[in-house]
């Protein structure tokens, strides 16, 4: 039994030192979390990272994503996670993927029990939408393209997030204004990284004439969202960890209305001290 803890606590610890080294944006929030509720989405974000790096790598051709992706989506809509199919359905690019996504099955283990199919319903649809774009090559046409690939990449964060904030605290939000919030963060990331995602990619999120200027808009409506969501929070420590990403996206949004690519670290760094004096 005392090993049973002691491994437990190590993977605790991982999670926590693998998440830190993934994403010190995501990090800083998630400190804000009681201690439950901060293991908790520790191990929903590492999940969601570890399909993200599939989807993500460039060495890998997106036929191999999208079976890949397609047979990591059923294995978590099981009761329990057999980390040997796991492994077999990585194979074919194992040897490309990050510890985060190696360690699938470790940071599945130390989720608590109450928050399990919670995560792995949201991984597994994210999976499966993850799938059918990389098959799609990510070619957005439309509004509703556009709509249905930020849905899967990050509304989806958004609505798993409220099922967390509602099993641990009681909190009930919108389900719409929840994907907003994701949606709207990810708005901001295609308009700072558009340039990029087209000259290392080639691939562009941004609908068929659709100008700079639309993009602009699309993430303010969905920023707007993401604003009233944070109204139905009434929880203190969730409402500051919602806070500092959307404070960050807002920010990001204006320095590139001034011409910049991003904020300076200078003005993160003030920013994240505003939220944790709030």
């Amino acid at each position: 039994m005392e090993d049973v803890f002691r491994m437990t606590k190590q993977l605790q610890k991982d999670a926590m030192r693998v998440l830190k080294e993934t994403s010190r944006t995501f990090f800083i929030p998630i400190t804000f979390l009681d201690k439950d509720l901060k293991l908790t989405v520790a191990v929903a974000y590492l999940a969601m990272r570890a399909i993200d790096e599939i989807e993500d790598h460039e060495d890998v051709s997106n036929e191999v994503k999208h079976a890949t992706l397609l047979k990591v989506a059923e294995l978590l809509k099981a009761p329990t996670f057999d980390h040997s199919a796991y492994m077999e359905a990585l194979a074919p690019v194992a040897d490309k993927m990050p510890e985060v996504t190696l360690r699938l099955a470790d940071w599945l283990t130390v989720c608590p029990q109450g928050a399990y199919a919670i995560v792995t319903a949201a991984t597994s649809e994210m999976a499966e939408g993850m799938a059918k774009w990389a098959s799609l090559n990510w070619q957005v046409h439309t509004k509703e393209d556009l709509d249905d690939y930020t849905y899967y990449v990050a509304g989806l964060v958004g609505v798993m997030l409220s099922e967390l904030w509602e099993w641990s605290a009681g909190t009930k939000t919108d389900r719409e204004l929840a994907i907003g919030y994701g949606r709207g963060l990810q708005a901001v990331n295609i308009l700072r990284n558009e340039q990029e995602d087209l000259d290392e990619r080639g691939v562009s999120f941004v609908p068929d004439d659709w100008t700079r200027a639309e993009l602009f808009s699309y993430a303010e409506e969905n920023l707007a969202k993401a604003d009233l969501y944070m109204k139905d929070l009434d929880k203190r420590s969730i409402k500051l960890f919602c806070k500092l990403p959307l404070a960050l996206a807002h920010k990001t949004l204006q320095a590139m209305r001034d011409g910049r690519d991003k904020m300076s670290r200078a003005e993160v760094e003030a920013t994240v001290e505003e939220i944790q004096q709030d």
